[in-house]
């Protein structure tokens, strides 16, 4: 397994270490609830140096990542992001992702861990015979993220990057605690925050510096477990649960990411517009156990009294913030409106689902 630069930092944590995508990282150290409260109530930092760092430098680079991806990147201002997808001609999701324009024509793409190389290797063929070049940076860069309300107080007191004038979605280069680095507001928390892109081996440099000026606000590392009860109170998609091949941005409720709008082809554009005019037959839903029990990815749904599944959950726990078991899953369009209870197979016997709007959490603004 693959280990970060901040490896001895979360033994030193304490951490519990297991297998994500091939990384060695840290599921949780003090405990998964302490440290999901911890980014609810002040802050957390997290080491996210698993993810993919691909950057795109051309006056044609925009151009050919709008012919590769769902979204538009030539209409991003210089300092802006968007949230995109990578998708396959028949509109499966191959991974979603986050682009960045960090100059006129220089972008920065981020996609997730396990889909790096697949991510990568794609994007390199539909780009070819555009102006660009392409540098996958993703094994000299590090990246670290402090999320959750006390972050921009923590974090301001280090960096010359203005963070009152970074907006959400914005990126800025600037100095923070010394090192060079690129400060993006972005986040999967559902709480504000930021992410800091820094050459590999500053990675700890950055992560002392941080710890220290948090310590006081009670700033905590966080690892994996929390960031998956984070993401699924705030609605967010985890690629091999809710996104997959299989699965096209309609049916996820991300439909408003794919820009059919745009000039010039991209791969995917005939089979989504298609399903855009013709609707679809399953939609992602927020689910709210009603009964006894937690629900878990992989769990068929039923409707009440039938004996085929007519769905499926594909992420679920007991929310720290709201005390109840949720989750997220695929549910038959006309199952997907809010207040229709459905049955989950949990084990040996089936409990009362409610379906609800997504997300289950709102940070206070």
């Amino acid at each position: 397994m693959r280990r970060t630069a901040l490896y001895a930092r979360h033994l030193d944590a304490g951490a519990r270490l297991i297998d994500f995508g091939g990384w060695e990282m840290p599921v949780q150290y003090g405990g998964i609830l302490e440290e999901h409260r911890a980014v609810r109530e002040r802050a957390g930092l997290f080491d996210l140096s698993h993810m993919g760092e691909l950057w795109f430098d051309g006056p044609e680079a925009g151009a050919g990542l709008a012919a590769a991806l769902v979204s538009d990147p030539t209409r991003l201002a210089v300092g802006r992001a968007q949230y995109s997808m990578i998708v396959a001609a028949d509109g499966g999701i191959i991974d979603d992702l986050i682009v960045y324009r960090a100059g006129e024509a220089r972008f920065l793409v981020v996609p997730n861990a396990g889909n790096r190389e697949v991510v990568s290797a794609a994007l390199a063929e539909r780009l070819a015979g555009f102006e660009a070049t392409f540098d996958d940076a993703s094994m000299a860069t590090s990246l670290v993220a402090i999320q959750g309300p006390a972050a921009r107080a923590i974090l301001a007191p280090l960096t010359d990057v203005d963070l009152a004038s970074l907006r959400y979605y914005g990126i800025a280069p600037g100095i923070t605690a010394g090192i060079p680095c690129w400060v993006a507001r972005t986040g999967y928390t559902g709480e504000d925050g930021f992410e800091l892109f820094v050459a590999w081996d500053d990675a700890p440099p950055i992560w002392d510096a941080l710890r220290a000026a948090g310590s006081q606000a009670g700033l905590v590392p966080v690892g994996l477990g929390a960031r998956d009860t984070l993401r699924l109170e705030a609605g967010m998609p985890l690629y091999g649960n809710e996104l997959d091949r299989s699965t096209n941005p309609f049916e996820a409720g991300l439909g408003r990411v794919v820009r059919l709008e745009k000039a010039g082809d991209f791969v995917g554009r005939a089979a989504l517009e298609v399903v855009a005019a013709a609707g679809v037959e399953r939609r992602l839903v927020g689910l709210e156990v009603r009964g006894r029990g937690i629900v878990r990815h992989g769990y068929p749904l039923f409707r009440p009294g039938e004996g085929s599944p007519c769905g499926v959950v594909t992420s679920g726990t007991m929310s720290p913030t709201l005390g109840i078991p949720i989750g997220m899953g695929y549910v038959p369009t006309l199952e997907a409106e809010p207040g229709t209870i459905l049955e989950c197979g949990v084990r040996d016997t089936r409990i009362a689902v409610g379906v609800r709007p997504l997300p289950f959490y709102h940070r206070a603004t």
